[in-house]
């Protein structure tokens, strides 16, 4: 017998990893719109993530998160981040915590992956809700490259969560030596 909306809240989702993220995967969870991020105002290249977890409901993909690791540079200290990106949940389900177990299920993998920091952008509506999950917004601004060795400042949120109890983020412009994930 199959689990019914009705008693979904019941149940406890779980997030696991996924072996693979495709165009597809991304389509099932938010449709196949022109920006289904809400980020393409931005008007930035994107780097695929790597690592991937997600969560099944009925059979069919309603979240997901994706991790990458990114050299970075804080201040005058050169190092690495872990790239938090990716973070969807199916218009029909939000508001049910999915993408706090979803998020949650990345870091602690993320935990295992060495840097001591995740980093991620977000749109402003969203940095309350990464805030209530213990992320820390950046009050400084962020570089990322772009094609064409392009250099641009994030016009996103940064925030940032410490992957281990003694990590303290550094003071000192951020830049990102890479595309943002």
């Amino acid at each position: 017998m199959g689990m019914s909306d009705e008693n979904w809240s019941s149940a406890t989702p779980t997030a696991v990893r996924l072996l693979q993220y495709t165009k597809a995967d991304q389509e099932e969870i938010l449709g196949n719109g022109d920006d289904p991020f809400g980020v393409a105002s931005a008007g930035l290249t994107w780097l695929p993530k790597e690592e991937h977890f997600g969560i099944r409901h009925e059979d069919r993909l309603v979240a997901h998160t994706g991790l990458l690791r990114l050299p970075v540079a804080i201040g005058d200290t050169k190092t690495e981040v872990v790239g938090v990106g990716g973070v969807a949940v199916s218009p029909g389900m939000q508001g049910q915590g999915l993408a706090g177990l979803v998020v949650t299920a990345a870091l602690e993998h993320a935990r295992t992956m060495g840097p001591q920091h995740a980093l991620l952008f977000c749109r402003p509506p969203l940095v309350s809700l990464y805030q209530h999950l213990g992320w820390h917004p950046l009050d400084t601004h962020v570089l990322v490259e772009q094609p064409e060795d392009r250099l641009v400042t994030m016009p996103l949120r940064t925030m940032t969560m410490p992957l281990r109890d003694d990590a303290h983020w550094p003071a000192g412009p951020v830049r990102l030596f890479s595309l943002p994930m």
